[in-house]
């Protein structure tokens, strides 16, 4: 159990490390849109919800959980719909994000709560994207790791992607097959350990690959012989990721992704811009967001704060925790 600070000009506050998997708290389950919902909770005081994103669970919040508790806040991250202990609903129409939406209201009201102030990553990103412009009235502040606030495209993104990027770019071989299903399943252990890694390429050095190598093909990653970068999380989280996802399954997961062009036909005629204070994390080393739609969010969200880790890739949270922590916590002190 290692000690941590946080501190700024605002707030400094001390709290606990939570690395080993036995120290995370356990769930209670509550019903919400017809699920049965794990949810994690740490703290007394104003709400604030954390949605993890792909290929991740609650457990991907195990340092913010106590850091947020330590300065009176009440931390509660769930199992999102299809993953870990939370039901995971058969059919792909079952992830639209109007039932995600649901769901997230269903937990505020089963925890009798009006509002909460909101983060997400990734998924749990897009998620509260959607979820501010469609159902903006539950979300007090917002936010955001990694996954800015795009546009809404002229066209049906999932065909934009195929033609821009082809058949092999993740997003789109999820459309096509349950192969991603069966191979990610086959060894939750080694799909965990091959995604979630760090220290994997720069920003500069990704741009000077040749464009086909600058697709990004989750299977060719799992598959390859040999892993790239430093792993990310050490034997026992590695063990409490595999064995949720041995529970779980594959499916309920990437079934998010097959509802993307039925999300954007939902978003056709709604305003774009976003009125909710928004802080937004980003990581130079996140090669999956291309900086210009960094700029291109700033448009829309009338009240944002934008800060880029640096040295720092996809999986922010996990990967910065401390610096994570700081941002987060700064900015709810300075916005109370």
């Amino acid at each position: 159990m290692l000690r941590f600070c946080v501190g700024s000009d605002h707030f400094a506050v001390c709290g606990l490390l939570l690395s080993n998997a036995r120290m995370f708290p356990e769930p209670r389950t509550i019903a919400t849109n017809g699920l049965e919902m794990a949810v994690y909770e740490q703290g007394e005081g104003p709400p604030v919800v954390l949605l993890h994103g792909f290929p991740e669970i609650a457990y991907s919040w195990r340092h913010q959980l106590p850091a947020l508790a330590d300065a009176g806040f009440r931390a509660i991250a769930p199992d999102q719909r299809g993953y870990g202990r939370t039901t995971a609903p058969p059919n792909v129409a079952d992830y639209r994000v109007s039932e995600l939406i649901a769901d997230i209201h269903g937990l505020l009201d089963a925890l009798e709560l009006k509002s909460a102030v909101f983060v997400g990553h990734d998924w749990g990103a897009l998620l509260l994207w959607q979820m501010a412009m469609l159902a903006p009235e539950r979300i007090d502040k917002l936010v955001i790791l990694n996954i800015p606030h795009y546009p809404r495209f002229p066209v049906d993104p999932i065909a934009l992607m195929r033609e821009r990027f082809g058949d092999d770019f993740y997003i789109v071989n999820f459309q096509d097959s349950d192969e991603a299903d069966r191979v990610f399943g086959a060894d939750t252990r080694h799909f965990i350990n091959r995604l979630m890694r760090k220290n994997q390429i720069t920003r500069e050095d990704f741009e000077q690959l040749p464009p086909e190598h600058r697709i990004v093909s989750l299977l060719r990653v799992v598959q390859s012989p040999h892993a790239s970068g430093d792993a990310l999380l050490d034997s026992n989280e590695l063990d409490y990721y595999a064995d949720a996802f041995a529970r779980s399954g594959l499916t309920g997961p990437i079934n998010w992704y097959r509802n993307w062009t039925h999300n954007w036909e939902q978003l056709q005629g709604v305003d774009q811009r976003i009125d909710i204070p928004t802080l937004f994390i980003g990581a130079v080393n996140d090669v999956l967001i291309d900086p210009q739609y960094i700029e291109g969010m700033k448009p829309l969200v009338n009240d944002l704060t934008v800060h880029m880790l640096k040295d720092c890739g996809h999986w922010s949270q996990q990967e910065k925790p401390d610096d994570v922590n700081r941002l987060i916590l700064d900015w709810l002190i300075e916005r109370r």
